[in-house]
């Protein structure tokens, strides 16, 4: 059996393992396949105010729709309609998350 040598454990004043050292080139190959996370306030404000997701990201990133609206070029209108929709083209989905700074999957819940 081989056993890896590169990783060091670091117990806590318990005895027990707290922390774990790892190569950085392991945690950057670990953190490029993380999947992206979505932050609790948006969660809570899309189950608690019946929000759509693009409504509770610009919330939460404190925008107006007039602001997301310039980033994508359009009139606030336009986007009002946007992100009151439950059903987006991929296409507005791609650029909408673009204009808010997030990830599709992120947006696409």
């Amino acid at each position: 059996m081989n056993a890896r040598t590169d990783i060091q454990l670091i117990n806590g004043p318990d005895g027990k393992p707290a922390f774990v050292v790892i190569p950085y080139a392991d945690y950057l190959a670990m953190e490029k396949k993380a999947e992206p996370t979505i932050p609790n306030e948006v969660v809570g404000l899309m189950i608690d105010h019946d929000y759509t997701p693009a409504r509770a990201w610009r919330e939460h990133l404190r925008l107006t729709q007039t602001e997301v609206a310039e980033r994508l070029g359009i009139s606030q209108s336009a986007y009002a309609q946007q992100e009151s929709s439950t059903k987006l083209r991929k296409s507005s989905l791609e650029k909408i998350a673009a204009a808010l700074g997030i990830s599709v999957a992120q947006l696409d819940v």
